[in-house]
């Protein structure tokens, strides 16, 4: 078991516990005991003098790294980190995803972290310290925090302590407590606190923007919401943004519009690019998808774009198409960046060769715009345009044992065969594992009467009990 360990400050002539280590907080120690009374506990405890602005540069050069996550992003000191997820979370496959790919990367560098997604932060910020909920449902704010302790409220040791005293232990308590009698004896301050953490007072978070980061922003003298109205702010963004970039010699990756409402709300979008860009009509239609899921409120009186990736970009030679006879290949990369702006970045892909025979095996997934990796397929193997994987179980009959058969019926359709061409036979890559060494596939090229074409396999010989597998479609 470690040490107990606990870090000290100054508050006036007296010497108090600012933090303490996991193993201090199991014998007995918290923070605002004293450290002779903590010594008088754990003789041999060890002290550390407190180095709070240090620890509050580490916490924002981490709330800096967060900004991969979302646009809105603050540090909550003294160990904590706000990050406002909506309109980034599907980026990463979704808020578990997201959560589980943030502690994830903490943890790998040996950073211990506890988080959790809710309607509102203060929500979150109970769940993430005392419940054991990665996500809270929207709505159900009340049964996540209700058997909470008191503490997940974030209030002042000395209002804890009168609640220890008229033993109020759990949140839902307090909340079945009349509002006016518990405001009186208790203060303003908890019955604003009770509020955020059931969802029902507003928070707000001020995004933390990095210093050297290229961003602009305009303020209206009145509130703006209708969509127009936002295009053509975006439009007018993104042009300034990319006259700055280009005097620097760079292109925006990856681009954050931060929109603050009138009541202090602030709603975000993030963009990325598959390259460097500062084409600013391009930039401000990556926009275009998301700038209908903005609720504008009462009205947004601000708008900040950030440049929150970017890349070496040089300046590109004009030149007429036809003269020269060595034209460069199209840029495809506003297409690829419309499309992944439309339905993802996960989902806009090409496939590359890989060198195995197995046909689920012989490809994977690159990024769009990904160097090609210098293997090709050969120009005689004839091959599906759709693969299926897994193969899907079909029932086939054969009137010969080991020959193609004469129909087949898959997902409860009938299809007869027409005309087939094989076997064509794949053994498994038995370097792989020991499963491998004797399995095999029989694959035939069948057409059928309904006109399709499709990539059939038996599993093993007729006499052994094989069984028919439906693997790609043809056209």
């Amino acid at each position: 078991m470690d040490e107990p360990l606990v870090t000290v400050a100054n508050e006036g002539s007296r010497r108090i516990i600012a933090a303490a280590d996991r193993a201090a907080k199991m014998a007995g120690l918290k923070a605002g005991q004293t450290i002779a009374h903590a010594q008088a506990l754990i003789p041999d405890l060890h002290v550390r003098d407190a180095t709070p602005e240090e620890d509050r540069a580490a916490l924002t050069r981490l709330a800096l790294w967060c900004l991969r996550y979302s646009p809105i992003v603050a540090p909550d000191t003294p160990d904590g980190i706000w990050i406002d997820t909506a309109g980034a979370d599907h980026l990463f496959g979704g808020e578990h995803a997201l959560l589980e790919d943030l502690t994830g990367r903490l943890n790998a560098k040996g950073i211990a972290a506890r988080a959790s997604i809710a309607d509102a932060p203060g929500i979150a910020w109970a769940v993430a310290r005392y419940g054991n909920q990665a996500v809270v449902s929207p709505g159900r704010a009340v049964d996540a925090v209700a058997g909470l302790p008191v503490q997940a409220l974030r209030l002042e040791q000395k209002t804890l302590d009168i609640m220890d005293r008229l033993g109020i232990e759990r949140i839902g308590q307090l909340a079945a407590m009349p509002r006016g009698p518990m405001t009186r004896r208790l203060g303003t301050q908890t019955a604003l606190r009770l509020d955020q953490a059931l969802g029902h007072a507003f928070e707000p978070i001020s995004p933390l923007v990095p210093l050297e980061t290229l961003s602009h922003s305009i303020v209206f003298p009145e509130p703006i919401g209708r969509p127009e109205d936002l295009k053509r702010v975006v439009s007018r963004l993104t042009a300034i943004l990319c006259a700055d970039l280009a005097k620097q010699g760079i292109g925006a990756r990856r681009l954050d519009l931060i929109f603050r409402r009138v009541d202090q709300k602030s709603l975000a979008l993030r963009v990325g690019t598959a390259r460097a860009s500062r084409d600013p009509i391009h930039l401000a239609k990556l926009f275009d998808e998301s700038l209908g899921t903005i609720d504008p409120g009462f009205g947004i009186d601000e708008v900040l774009i950030v440049a929150s990736r970017v890349e070496p970009l040089g300046a590109m030679q004009l030149q007429a198409r036809g003269i020269d006879k060595q034209d460069p290949e199209p840029d495809i990369s506003p297409l690829v960046d419309r499309l992944s702006a439309r339905v993802g970045a996960g989902k806009v892909f090409r496939l590359v060769p890989v060198e195995s025979h197995v046909p689920e095996r012989s490809a994977r997934r690159i990024p769009a715009l990904a160097p090609a990796s210098g293997l090709t397929w050969p120009e005689d193997l004839v091959r599906p345009a759709r693969i299926l994987d897994p193969p899907e179980r079909v029932e086939a009959t054969a009137v010969v044992p080991d020959h193609p058969p004469i129909f087949f019926v898959w997902r409860r359709v009938r299809y007869v065969v027409r005309g087939a061409d094989g076997p064509e036979r794949i053994t498994g890559e038995w370097w792989k594992s020991d499963s491998e060494m004797s399995s095999f596939r029989d694959y035939y090229r069948l057409e059928t009467d309904r006109d399709a074409r499709f990539w059939l396999f038996r599993d093993a010989p007729a006499a052994e009990g094989g069984r028919w597998w439906l693997h790609g479609l043809f056209g």
